[in-house]
């Protein structure tokens, strides 16, 4: 399992890229720092000379990896989905009881994320906190329907899908494994947004919205 878990490279869509920034150093590094950025400072102040700057090389540097700070911010969001499907299915492939498996499935993906080891250029808990903040951003755009034809958004859809069927294996009646995989989601990281700026309109404000998920997703299927 440890050299699996050595040569473990998540995948994002070569269309939010225009060089894979895994491919090299500078890569990684434009990775790492635009994360520290995006977190700290938000994506309405970040620029490609701020992050130039940042890496000790200047902008066009970042322009040979990526075309724009959309691209980027969607490159971002891409890879905390497919790291997210990663760590259900790491924690749930051995799980043989299916209402123990989604109950696990639901406690991965609305708990406080941790830094992972295995991925040294990127800060999971920052990366988070950039998809709490910031992740509507990605898609509320009038190309979004021109972006999803070319695969944008494949890292998010297989994790709706990858909840989904866990859903079904514990209700294989219900008409709407989809839609409610993807309401936990969203629900999951809104209520990390709550916690943090509106805890007056949320119950989950000392704790991970774990148990309220639980308790919905229980109600809503059987």
């Amino acid at each position: 399992m440890d050299s699996l878990l050595l040569n473990l490279r998540i995948t994002v869509p070569s269309c939010l890229y225009v060089k894979d920034p895994e491919s090299s150093d500078l890569g990684k590094k434009i990775i790492e720092q635009s994360i520290f950025q995006i977190d700290k400072w938000g994506m309405e102040t970040l620029t490609f000379k701020k992050l130039g700057d940042a890496i000790g090389s200047n902008e066009s540097s970042v322009y040979r990896y990526f075309e724009n700070k959309h691209k980027l911010l969607m490159y971002l969001c891409s890879w905390y989905w497919g790291w997210l499907e990663y760590q259900v299915v790491l924690h749930c492939y051995s799980i043989k009881n299916p209402k123990e498996k989604l109950e696990k499935a639901l406690t991965v993906i609305s708990q406080k994320v941790l830094e992972d080891s295995n991925f040294s250029f990127v800060n999971e808990p920052a990366l988070s906190r950039i998809i709490i903040n910031e992740n509507a951003k990605s898609f509320l755009t009038k190309k979004v329907d021109e972006e999803n034809d070319e695969g944008a958004f494949a890292s998010y859809k297989r994790l709706v899908l990858t909840l989904s069927k866990i859903i079904t294996e514990v209700a294989p009646k219900y008409s709407y494994p989809k839609s409610l995989a993807n309401t936990v989601i969203e629900t999951a990281h809104h209520q990390h947004f709550l916690r943090e700026h509106f805890k007056s309109i949320t119950e989950n404000t000392t704790a991970a919205p774990t148990s309220f998920l639980i308790h919905l997703v229980r109600n809503t299927i059987q």
